[in-house]
């Protein structure tokens, strides 16, 4: 049995989604982080970061307990136990892992920034929207462009980087971004929203918030 240690964030709903993409089963225990559960000395224990989600599975490789934190790094783990959403071809492959890396070090960060200055921010620093409304439009050309050119945004199939990337983009509202900008992008997203394993895994915990 996989336990997840999340809450319902992009990051959360990243592997969220993805166990319900692999059909793996899982329980969920739930890290209120707006109550600061993140940095009990249990959950530091597995999460030294003190940032969710993080993974325990009781059968890791060689059948050996194993725990995990970093969501691009439960991704890549759950894609190699499962051998689905990361292709097995080296091209396709680091294909893949451009655009997770893009995610982990660009999408994340900076949408997470452009929606915290934005919206929470307890004072308003004009020069912080700014930058970070601009960067979050970026970032969305950047996608939009490589949706003009690719049905999915590591290739031709759906994948973990796809997975990734999704729910950053659920607030697009709070980013600054307007859709009719982005026509390629809104209309991956808009595929991806329709999968039954993308609901169910945003679902998850969505009463808890």
């Amino acid at each position: 049995m996989i336990e997840l240690f999340s809450w319902p964030t992009p990051n959360g709903h990243k592997i969220h989604i993805m166990l319900e993409e692999c059909e793996l089963p899982y329980q969920v225990r739930a890290v209120n982080i707006g109550a600061g559960e993140q940095f009990a000395p249990d959950f530091l224990r597995i999460s030294p970061n003190n940032k969710i989600p993080a993974l325990v599975d009781s059968d890791g490789p060689g059948a050996a307990p194993i725990s995990l934190f970093e969501s691009g790094a439960i991704l890549l783990y759950l894609a190699e136990k499962t051998g689905r959403f990361l292709p097995t071809d080296p091209r396709a492959r680091l294909e893949v892992m451009q655009w997770l890396m893009f995610q982990v070090g660009g999408v994340g960060p900076m949408l997470g920034q452009a929606h915290h200055f934005r919206v929470y921010a307890p004072v308003k620093v004009d020069y912080a929207i700014e930058r970070y409304t601009r960067e979050a439009q970026r970032l969305y050309g950047v996608m939009d462009r490589r949706l003009a050119q690719s049905a999915w945004m590591a290739g031709n199939d759906y994948s973990i980087a796809d997975i990734a990337i999704y729910p950053w983009l659920r607030s697009w509202q709070n980013q600054g971004i307007d859709w009719t900008d982005f026509p390629h992008l809104k209309a991956w997203f808009d595929r991806i929203g329709e999968r039954p394993a993308v609901q169910r895994g945003c679902a998850v915990l969505s009463q808890a918030r």
